[in-house]
């Protein structure tokens, strides 16, 4: 089985004359179904790894691959690429003139170019999956946080993608909602979907993650399974970092 996805040396600097190191010879692989949890302190590279993968950032080096097609490649189809990988930040990113199931027709029927008669009853499985059926003719304001974010989770997921990235998806959120997300995000990890999260929650990364990877200056410095990395941690920068979120 070939890896789903397949990071390369990747490398990202920032600045005039590349002075600041976001990513330092990164390589990673993740296979289908697999879900891999990215922790590290602020600035570690963690984001900008994740944005690369969905070529929000162009790397400064090295490649990254979604099956057989390469990222990465200046000349690839950037809207085929995004349509593969789904995305969602920590701010919901909703469109507020837009209900929650228009929010989720508009990239299947302007990017895919569906019919909407064809694109709503999807849209409507995606609300029931995400425990917001009831919510569809609903504005984004009279959403809560956790809502929105479900929203967002749904639209991500109606192009269909071979890998969804979360950008610490629970961090904007009060406590009493983080839960609601993190079912979802459990739901789509039981039923397969390969996944690429930045995010501490511990308990999900228990009790979804196959492998944790510890990021610090642009580098990986640890990657192993859950058990593993928060029990017995090999290196002292891995072990420092836990200590003050465990």
């Amino acid at each position: 089985m070939e890896a789903r996805v397949r990071i390369q040396n990747a490398s990202k600097y920032f600045g005039k004359r590349g002075e600041i190191t976001a990513l330092r010879d990164v390589s990673l692989q993740v296979m289908p179904g697999q879900v891999f949890l990215i922790i590290g302190p602020s600035g570690s590279g963690k984001s900008t790894l994740l944005r690369s993968i969905n070529r929000l950032e162009t790397l400064s080096a090295g490649s990254i691959w979604i099956d057989q097609d390469e990222v990465t490649n200046p000349h690839g189809d950037i809207r085929q690429i995004r349509e593969e990988v789904g995305m969602v930040f920590q701010s919901f990113n909703l469109f507020p003139h837009l209900t929650a199931v228009e929010n989720i027709l508009l990239a299947p029927t302007t990017v895919k170019r569906e019919p909407r008669d064809q694109a709503l009853p999807r849209a409507r499985r995606l609300l029931a999956r995400v425990g917001l059926s009831e919510k569809e003719n609903s504005y984004p304001s009279q959403l809560s946080g956790g809502q929105q974010q479900r929203v967002a989770i749904a639209r991500a997921l109606a192009m269909n993608p071979k890998v969804m990235l979360f950008d610490e998806p629970t961090s904007a959120l009060d406590p009493e909602m983080i839960k609601e997300v993190l079912d979802v995000m459990l739901d789509l990890a039981r039923d397969g979907m390969t996944m690429l999260v930045v995010s501490h929650e511990m308990g999900f990364a228990r009790a979804a993650a196959d492998s944790v990877v510890f990021m610090d200056e642009g580098q990986i410095v640890e990657i192993g399974p859950p058990e593993r990395i928060f029990d017995a941690a090999t290196e002292a920068r891995t072990q420092k970092f836990l200590k003050h979120i465990l």
